[in-house]
């Protein structure tokens, strides 16, 4: 049985381009992942957001969903371009209409926001500015902040800034993978990097001075290591491996995300490649100073999976998987203890507050002859992870909560519609959500706070 401590958050989450549709309604401008969807040869099939689950519309059987799993949070994001279509400060009173009707009801159904202000849909419009390479849109987007703490002060009080700088830049501005599909060298992405976490410390000074109140947090994820074994040295091999900045796996690492904002300091240079100290070397003096400003209140961490670690002969290694090792429809390790080590690994370096804002898999999930869509897959999955993020609470970590990803299947960014992530099965033809059986399964762990596992 796991125990999780007796104020522990349950919820699930989702993201705006992933989920809302509506893509040209209400006002909403053209984002990032809007151009890049309908560009020839950048997602699977060329499928696009432009539905997605139709949340936009049907926003009252999500919240209806997650009141049937006794699910007291919701994490999801706004998209930026429904508040500005532009990214400046021509606000859109139908995009804050939408939002305050959804924060409304959840707040009348006993279920608290917590609201992702950036999921990856940066306005096209700043983005032909010069987008993350330029300091700009930083401050276009502290502006956003400050706009969305003032309107809801009061309702919500739990902020995370950015979901995942990782794969805003390295995906994005390096591999050109997501929107906008750029392929820059390192020093270009690294401008792009530190101009996010220029934004962040920005964004935060804003919602505090809005509301004293607010709960200000930032989402990162990035490699972890767990140990083969609980002897010291594997121990301190997995560390040394998870907290590593080598150029060429720089981005994906916590390190680089939460060193600035928690420590307000960048990674030292005996842990990071040449480039990437070269890089941060140059880093403006008043984007250093400001990092204090970004300390957040607590850390969002989207874990999926680890790699086991050693220490040999020469040092720290990766530990080779055996052959047949479990993996997901994505072709993602299943590996449990990354809820363990993980979080214990990142209390220890960073010391604060931690929810899991990310976990979950990709199953090929389908519906049955009877009308229901059995994932015994995914109820394996949650209870063995859940089961290590249980251990990993009880030797230290202080972890408050944890949302599931996703509520929904929905639009898997360049993967489009062949990834299902959802404790709910959608028909993307009707619309018609159907609960699948994990869906049950993690409402009856909700219930009893992880004590039915």
């Amino acid at each position: 049985m796991a125990e999780f401590p007796k104020e522990f958050v349950w919820g699930a989450a989702t993201a705006a381009y992933q989920i809302e549709g509506g893509a040209t309604e209400g006002g909403k401008g053209l984002s990032i992942w809007d151009v890049f969807s309908h560009t020839p040869g950048c997602t699977y099939r060329g499928e696009t957001g432009d539905v997605a689950c139709d949340s936009y519309h049907r926003w009252k059987e999500d919240l209806a969903l997650l009141q049937s799993m006794h699910l007291k949070a919701y994490r999801f994001s706004v998209a930026w371009t429904r508040i500005a279509p532009n990214g400046g400060t021509d606000w859109n009173e139908e995009g804050f209409a939408y939002y305050d009707t959804l924060v409304d009801a959840l707040l009348e159904a006993g279920i608290e926001p917590y609201v992702t202000l950036y999921h990856w849909d940066l306005p096209q419009a700043l983005e032909e500015k010069g987008g993350w390479r330029s300091e700009e849109t930083a401050r276009a987007f502290a502006s956003y902040a400050a706009k969305m703490a003032e309107h809801f002060k009061g309702r919500v009080h739990q902020w995370f800034t950015f979901n995942e700088p990782a794969c805003i830049v390295k995906m994005g501005y390096g591999t050109g993978e997501h929107a906008p599909g750029l392929k820059l060298p390192l020093e270009g992405q690294f401008t792009c990097w530190r101009n996010v976490i220029y934004a962040h410390c920005l964004a935060a000074q804003e919602l505090r001075h809005a509301d004293p109140e607010n709960k200000v947090g930032f989402v990162s994820t990035g490699r972890i290591c767990y140990p083969v074994s609980e002897a010291k040295t594997d121990v301190d091999a997995a560390r040394v491996l998870t907290f590593a900045c080598p150029d060429d796996d720089w981005a994906f690492t916590h390190t680089m995300a939460l060193d600035p904002v928690c420590l307000g300091r960048w990674p030292e240079p005996d842990i990071c490649g040449p480039r990437l100290a070269a890089s941060i070397a140059a880093v403006p003096q008043y984007i250093n100073d400001a990092l204090p400003l970004g300390k957040p209140d607590m850390v969002g961490l989207n874990i999926y999976n680890a790699a086991p670690a050693q220490m040999g002969e020469n040092g720290p290694s990766y530990v080779e998987r055996p052959a047949g090792y479990a993996h997901t429809a994505m072709n993602w390790p299943v590996e449990p203890e990354c809820l363990n080590w993980g979080p214990r690994q990142m209390q220890e370096r960073y010391g604060l507050p931690m929810f899991i804002t990310e976990n979950g898999l990709s199953c090929t999930d389908k519906v049955y002859r009877d009308g229901k869509v059995h994932d015994a897959d995914r109820i394996d999955f949650l209870a063995r992870y859940l089961e290590k993020l249980s251990e990993g609470i009880h030797a230290g970590a202080d972890v408050r909560g944890y949302f599931q990803w996703s509520l929904l299947d929905n639009f898997e960014w360049h993967s489009g519609y062949r990834e299902r992530f959802g404790l709910v099965y959608v028909d993307y033809a009707t619309g018609q959500r159907i609960p699948k059986d994990s869906a049950f399964w993690y409402g009856e762990v909700a219930a009893a706070n992880g004590q039915s596992i």
